[in-house]
């Protein structure tokens, strides 16, 4: 089961509506859901909630190191409450998604995300759940800095709160375990392209408003 939930962004005013902050989102609401209140602490590094659920207790932390530390904080909580990497789930923004996905996976490779690669170092590991909330790319690989660090449009934001709507619709199965029945709640399909329609046939013996009604023999 899942223990602890982080949401990953950066701290300050100036930052909270970015697209970076998109694991903060997702924290703040799961919090709301769980009636959990995050607090600072200065010991874990950043604002951190607990809740119980069914006897067991459930942690919540954003990390307030900014981006390129966030391992710091979510290393020094799951070693004091001796909480196993497979047992995290880190929620982050995910630029090779769109807007309104949203993907659940384990381990891999923090593919250039600077949160994950330093939660990667500091846990030692690479093994822990990840909460991918889509925030879109915008299309060239030299902006994806000034992307994330800038505020996404209004039809934007509405279908990454979708998503993280939806994802907290599996939170009793994360709690769970039950990462399969997760999976299938929380992730999305993007509907095929409707093909365009097919031009009709035109018989040649129509074009001089002729028709062979003539049967071949065989």
């Amino acid at each position: 089961m899942i223990k602890l939930f982080v949401g990953l962004g950066n701290p300050g005013t100036e930052y909270e509506a970015t697209r970076h902050n998109a694991g903060f989102w997702w924290t703040e609401a799961l919090a709301r859901e769980l009636k959990v209140a995050l607090t600072l602490d200065k010991s874990f590094y950043g604002r951190v909630g607990r809740g119980t659920v069914n006897g067991s207790n459930v942690w919540l932390l954003e990390p307030m190191t900014f981006m390129n530390l966030s391992g710091k904080a979510v290393a020094a909580l799951a070693r004091f409450f001796k909480i196993a990497p497979e047992e995290i789930l880190v929620a982050h923004d995910e630029i090779d998604i769109m807007p309104g996905q949203a993907k659940l996976k384990f381990g891999g490779s923090h593919a250039g995300h600077n949160g994950l690669r330093d939660i990667h170092a500091q846990l030692g590991t690479g093994d822990y759940w990840r909460l991918r909330l889509g925030v879109g790319h915008p299309g060239v690989k030299a902006e994806v800095i000034n992307w994330v660090l800038k505020k996404p449009s209004q039809e934007h934001r509405g279908a990454i709160e979708d998503s993280i709507a939806r994802a907290l619709k599996a939170v009793p199965e994360l709690l769970a375990g039950e990462m399969e029945k997760a999976t299938m709640l929380i992730h999305t399909s993007v509907a095929p392209r409707p093909k365009p329609p097919r031009k009709p046939q035109i018989d040649e013996s129509d074009k001089t408003g002729q028709t062979d009604k003539t049967e071949k023999k065989e």
